[in-house]
This record gives structure tokens, C-alpha cells and sequence, in this order.
């Protein structure tokens, strides 16, 4: 049994509310063992917002939606590197150092952001399965949805390499600012008046 973030996506929104009271069912009579799950919804306004619409935690640890891996994984898609990285525009903006790094995250993150497009609402399921059937039959053959799984454990990474990333630019970005601001602060003021 392997743990797994698992996207579901439908074409009418109901249905992901709807496989989100299913999919609380199947947990309850074991047939998944859940951590989190989520609705979500990626905004259609233009800035690339992802909203929690509802969530649990079956794990009775009651970790808030942002605390929690999904959180954390909507937290990296709404940060300034999936736009410096036009992870939303399809390409990828600047260079790196990292690229290998970086080139590994894009595929994770660029998969949600892919699958979950502006407007739509979906669900997140961190669960491990024994058996992927019962999901399946509720997902595809009675909601008519679709079902991606991403390993875990390679999700978990690539979270903590873009928070790295992210953190490491931030860092190069405002030494950037403050050196070219304390060379303007320095340099010698041409409009002042001359008093020789």
C-alpha cells in the first residue's frame, strides 16, 4: 500500500462536491485510508488562485487545510515562483541554476495545475489504497470523472525543493534590491550645486 495525492477532476462542479461525501463513505468502510481530502476550486478571475471550498482531515490530528500537505501544495502554486516559472503560462520564465530541480517541480506542479484549469473545481485525496478499484468505479464509471496519482513521497519533495527555491530567490532577489539601492545612496548627487 502506497500513499498517494490523488486528483480528481469532473466536468460538472456538483459532482465533485458529490464525490467528496462518497469518497468520506469509502473511508469509513476501509475500502481507502484517507488523510486529508479537499474541494478546490482554481479561480477564473485571472490570478491564479486556488480556493479550499471544503476539507477534512481523517486523521483526527484536525490540521487546518493550509497546515496540511494540500495546503502546502496549493501554498507552492499560488507563491511568485509558479509565476516566475510560468507554471501557469506553459513555459518557463528566467534561469536557474537548479534547472534539474526546477525542471522536476514543474512536472509535479505543472500536473495540478494542468489538470485543475481556471474554473474548475476538483478534489485532492491523500489516501493510501490497497486496491484502486473502489475509487476508480466511483470516479470514473459512476461520476464520469477522472483520476490522476501522484507518488507522495515525490510530491512531499518537490514541495520542500520549491519552498527551497523559492526561499533562495527571495534571498538573491532582495540582495539584488539592496545593492543597487546603496549604490544609488552613494553615488555622488550630479544635480547638487557646486560650491567651489
Amino acid at each position: 500500500m502506497s500513499k498517494r495525492v490523488i486528483l480528481l477532476t469532473f466536468d460538472i462542479e456538483s459532482q465533485s462536491y458529490q464525490a467528496f461525501s462518497e469518497i468520506k463513505k469509502l473511508h469509513v468502510s476501509r475500502e481507502i485510508k484517507g488523510d486529508q481530502m479537499a474541494v478546490v476550486t482554481h479561480t477564473n478571475d485571472g490570478n491564479h488562485k486556488f480556493t479550499i471550498d471544503d476539507f477534512i482531515d481523517f486523521t483526527g490530528n484536525n490540521n487546518a487545510s493550509t497546515g496540511g500537505m494540500i495546503g502546502m501544495l496549493l501554498g507552492v502554486l499560488v507563491s511568485p515562483l509558479a509565476i516566475l516559472l510560468g507554471w501557469f503560462a506553459g513555459g518557463m520564465i528566467g534561469a536557474t541554476r537548479d534547472a534539474k530541480e526546477i525542471k522536476d517541480a514543474q512536472s509535479v506542479f505543472e500536473s495540478v495545475v494542468n489538470q485543475i484549469g481556471e474554473g474548475m473545481t476538483a478534489v485532492i485525496l491523500i489516501a493510501d489504497e490497497e486496491d484502486n478499484r473502489p475509487l476508480n468505479q466511483l470516479v470514473m464509471n459512476e461520476l464520469g470523472g477522472q483520476i490522476t496519482r501522484l507518488d507522495y513521497d515525490e510530491v512531499e519533495d518537490e514541495i520542500k525543493n520549491a519552498q527551497h527555491v523559492e526561499s533562495e530567490t527571495k534571498a538573491a532577489a532582495q540582495k539584488n534590491w539592496d545593492d543597487k539601492h546603496s549604490d544609488k545612496q552613494t553615488a555622488p548627487d550630479s544635480d547638487a550645486p557646486d560650491t567651489k
